[in-house]
């Protein structure tokens, strides 16, 4: 009888966090020796209370619609979203529901200019009219490293657990378990760093992301306009203003005449934010607006 009762216990706790939790349904991701690490494509997933999303092109967008005007739009963790945000409250979901333009979601965390820049090389630019660069401070001197990511983290694999019991075990208990003992802290991944301010406070490299320049280029080749919306971390709203290096996006924008609106003038508030650098869903409705401003700086 006993063995039958925890039999049943552990199979209810499988479904339940299968089909309650979605466990079992991560997303995931491959490597790629351009971009470092991009979600793998066509998936649809449901993950904690949130559905995610990605077409053919590893992009968190419908598949790129012929008959609409597209905007591109790039960026980290930021414009991505999260796994904890529904496809439907992301900033490039709202533009696109109610603008007519399709604004296709090209992101993933961590990522910087240069990671974009590289996609566009080997994807192209989907006849896209214009393209919009979301970032933040720590872009300006977050290169890519190439430091392998996929199946090295948590938050990046390439597949599936067998068992959700055996997923939450494996992925947060253990850990946390090892760190409590052991006194010691997670192993971050580069996402994680940045929420840990473990890099936003310092220059990851000592040169300027190549990838700006690189944007740029492309854009000017093609004849469409680029333009930049800069995100402010939580410390930079508290303060008022941007650090030395959102100050040199900025210094970048104006030199290279791509238009740039600044979060921290365009009302980004505390209430906004999820943690210290990603957007709630408030963020992102707000994200949403400022974009469609932007539109017309171009």
């Amino acid at each position: 009888i006993t063995l039958g009762v925890l039999f049943l216990v552990l199979v209810i706790a499988e479904l339940s966090l299968r089909y309650c939790f979605g466990f079992c349904d991560a997303l995931l991701y491959e490597s790629n020796n351009r971009y470092e690490y991009i979600a793998q494509p066509n998936q649809k997933r449901f993950r904690f209370g949130a559905r995610i999303c990605y077409n053919a092109y590893s992009q968190r967008s419908d598949a790129p619609d012929s008959t609409k005007i597209k905007v591109l739009g790039l960026g980290d963790s930021v414009l991505f979203g999260g796994t904890w945000m529904d496809q439907d409250s992301l900033a490039t979901t709202l533009v696109t529901n109610e603008t007519g333009i399709q604004m296709l979601n090209i992101s993933c965390g961590s990522w910087g200019p240069d990671n974009c820049a590289a996609y566009l090389s080997e994807k192209g630019f989907f006849d896209a009219k214009a393209i919009v660069l979301v970032c933040s401070s720590h872009d300006a001197y977050d290169v890519m490293s190439n430091t392998p990511v996929v199946d090295v983290y948590p938050n990046y694999p390439s597949s599936q657990y067998i068992l959700a019991l055996i997923e939450i075990t494996d992925r947060y208990i253990c850990p946390r378990i090892r760190s409590f003992f052991c006194n010691c802290f997670f192993s971050l991944d580069p996402d994680e760093e940045v929420v840990n301010a473990t890099r936003s406070v310092r220059k990851k490299c000592d040169n300027f992301n190549p990838g700006f320049d690189k944007l740029k280029s492309m854009v000017d080749s093609l004849q469409i306009p680029m333009a930049i919306y800069l995100h402010a971390e939580l410390g930079e709203i508290r303060t008022g203003r941007y650090n030395d290096m959102g100050r040199d996006i900025i210094n970048w924008a104006q030199s290279n005449d791509v238009p740039i609106m600044k979060g921290i003038e365009y009302g980004e508030k505390e209430y906004m934010y999820y943690d210290v650098i990603h957007f709630n869903e408030k963020g992102q409705r707000h994200l949403a607006n400022s974009l469609k401003l932007l539109f017309d700086l171009k």
